[in-house]
């Protein structure tokens, strides 16, 4: 078995609490603030007393876990040790363990990250939310863009009906002048209008990057801006578009604008869009067919509980999803497997390398994308605890080919046999054809 040492954060999470309600366990509840004014809450069990080590060690990988998948600046507890609290904020801070995700928050928040305890349940914050409606029938006169890494897609549509479609290459990564991007914009947007006849009744805009209240917060679109001018010119590139154009915009991050795509197709919510590329992207539609905002940067989300287990290159931490769940999960298997790999080639021809021997039925390829499967399983139940979802849509290279078909199948099987209704669907032929800024059209 490759990656013998694996240990599941869902396996981890239950036994812990298997563990704790034997011994003797306490309820705890988490309330975590975010942007917009919403509050995103979670309740679970500690050891009732001694038993720190494990306690903190439980309860971090929860705060981490709400931290990327939800977004927030401010965490409320319940039935939390003051003690343990402490050890959350020293870890948790600029010269912590987790500084990477103290920064990070800080700089999409604009605010430091902190920890508060409360003295009674009920002075939680209640949970709430800001969620933005979506319809695949929207009516009226409307434009969707899709801000990509190469090229800027524009759909112009009137009631549902696509008039206007054009896709332009561009180099956001490698310029500086945000006026250059803002440029581009509306150059997509306006030969757009041009197409409805100079009439717009509102503008949906899919964006890489992290989008809060409407702004774009960090993205690496614009990684070249100097940062002295990126609060002024970036943040409100989106935002402006509603007084030039006269019309509601609305924005949002294009993992959810592709889970959104996923749910029209399967004409239900409960949703949880999963792309496994270059790194692990997420995006959610609750229920309701509603794109809730959340921050979804699930490739920094713990997956894996082994405390020995890959680091992150970028966040230091281990176990987290990107290394389990993107080409960097089979590049990471392959020495494993017995598959010598040319160092000179770029990570994606590294993966397609596997992926060719995969399909030429290589068992050492075929193995990689079984574990990706069992991965896969493990990680959804994980995040099913998180996400109310039935549907999880699987996206991106990885899945392609004999090799993707091994990693989904493996999934499956594993589901079923952990006693899981969770469901693996790849997206309908039209979201695939039309893409992002169709769908952006609808929101």
């Amino acid at each position: 078995m490759l990656d013998k040492n694996y240990y599941p954060m869902y396996l981890y999470a239950r036994d812990f609490r298997a563990a704790a309600e034997k011994a003797g366990a306490k309820a705890f509840e988490v309330a975590l603030e975010r942007g917009e004014g919403e509050v995103a809450r979670y309740s679970s069990v500690l050891y009732a007393s001694a038993h720190e080590e494990e306690n903190f060690r439980y309860l971090e990988r929860i705060v981490k876990f709400m931290l990327w998948a939800y977004g927030g600046y401010k965490f409320y507890f319940y039935g939390v040790d003051e003690k343990l609290i402490e050890k959350l904020k020293r870890c948790y801070s600029a010269s912590g363990d987790r500084a990477f995700d103290y920064e990070f928050m800080k700089g999409v928040y604009l605010k430091a990250l902190c920890f508060e305890s409360v003295s009674a349940s009920g002075s939680l914050p209640a949970e709430s939310l800001s969620a933005k409606p979506a319809s695949p029938k929207a009516k009226g006169k409307r434009i969707g863009f899709d801000a990509g890494g190469s090229d800027r897609k524009v759909t112009a549509c009137i009631d549902g009906k696509v008039v206007y479609e054009k896709e332009t290459i561009w180099h956001p990564k490698l310029n500086s002048d945000p006026q250059y991007h803002i440029d581009g914009i509306r150059d997509s947007i306006n030969a757009a209008l041009d197409a409805l006849g100079g009439e717009v009744d509102a503008i949906g805009v899919s964006t890489a990057g992290i989008v809060v209240d409407g702004e774009v917060r960090v993205a690496s679109l614009f990684r070249k801006v100097p940062a002295e001018v990126y609060a002024e010119k970036i943040f409100p590139i989106y935002k402006n578009l509603s007084k030039e154009y006269g019309c509601p915009v609305k924005v949002a991050n294009d993992g959810d604008v592709a889970a959104l795509a996923g749910a029209f197709g399967l004409n239900r919510g409960g949703v949880l869009g999963i792309a496994m590329g270059t790194s692990l992207a997420g995006g959610y539609i609750d229920r309701e067919i509603r794109i809730r905002g959340y921050l979804n940067e699930l490739a920094f989300a713990p997956v894996d509980a082994n405390p020995d287990a890959a680091a992150d290159e970028w966040s230091g931490d281990r176990g987290v999803g990107g290394l389990y769940h993107s080409q960097d999960a089979v590049i990471r298997l392959a020495p494993e497997a017995g598959i010598e790999l040319d160092a000179s080639l770029s990570p994606a021809e590294k993966l397609k390398f596997v992926q060719n021997l995969a399909d030429a039925g290589d068992k050492r390829a075929l193995d990689i994308f079984v574990r990706l499967g069992e991965y896969a399983a493990y990680t959804l139940m994980w995040f099913n605890e998180f996400y109310d979802f039935d549907t999880a849509i699987f996206l991106g290279r990885v899945t392609s080919g004999k090799g993707g078909d091994v990693l989904i199948a493996t999934a499956e099987e594993k589901l079923k046999a952990e006693g899981s209704k969770l469901q693996i669907e790849l997206p309908d032929e039209m979201s695939r054809r039309l893409g992002q800024s169709y769908t952006a059209t609808q929101l």
